[in-house]
């Protein structure tokens, strides 16, 4: 069983007990924290794509370490200008284990058909409202009005003459 979540901004592919890097988190080591935007989750070939997410669905993983990565160094040159600037920079990183992927969609489904029941009870009671007849004498006091629209006739294009050419 594998989910694609989104973390901290970017999607990840996760799986349980798995170690991932992600952008710094805010929480302390050794602290649970669990994610709500789940895009998509594969139960043994089972497949259930949100959209955009998938409502009820969760990721909890356990902060592990906050971690700096690997140093980039950025080396700006300008030749013949005596111009060289070097600058590096290490990105802050938090370690995280997936403990748990749940799919909640059980009560998605019981709401449903909750819904449909209330659905099914209000039908009825629409359908006898609009099968009452109308009363006699709320007809008569409001007269219909004619809706019939008259249209004018244009008047037909004039044809242009034909021109004569001398031979």
């Amino acid at each position: 069983m594998y989910a694609i979540v989104e973390i901290a901004g970017q999607q990840f592919k996760v799986e349980k007990d798995q170690q991932i890097f992600v952008h710094r988190l805010e929480e302390k080591e050794g602290a649970k924290v669990e994610f709500d935007n789940v895009l998509l989750i594969d139960n043994n070939g089972k497949v259930n794509v949100g959209a955009p997410a998938i409502s009820g669905a969760k990721v909890t993983a356990k902060v592990l370490d906050h971690v700096k990565g690997d140093k980039v160094v950025v080396f700006k040159k300008k030749r013949r200008k005596g111009y060289r600037v070097k600058n590096g920079h290490r990105q802050a990183f938090t370690q995280i284990e997936i403990q748990s992927i749940v799919e909640k969609v059980a009560k998605a489904k019981k709401a449903t058909a909750t819904t449909a029941k209330k659905e099914a009870k209000a039908e009825p009671k629409a359908a006898a409202k609009k099968a009452a007849p109308k009363s006699k004498t709320a007809s008569a006091a409001k007269p219909k009005a004619a809706t019939k629209k008259t249209t004018a006739k244009k008047p037909a294009a004039k044809k242009t003459a034909a021109k004569k050419t001398d031979k």
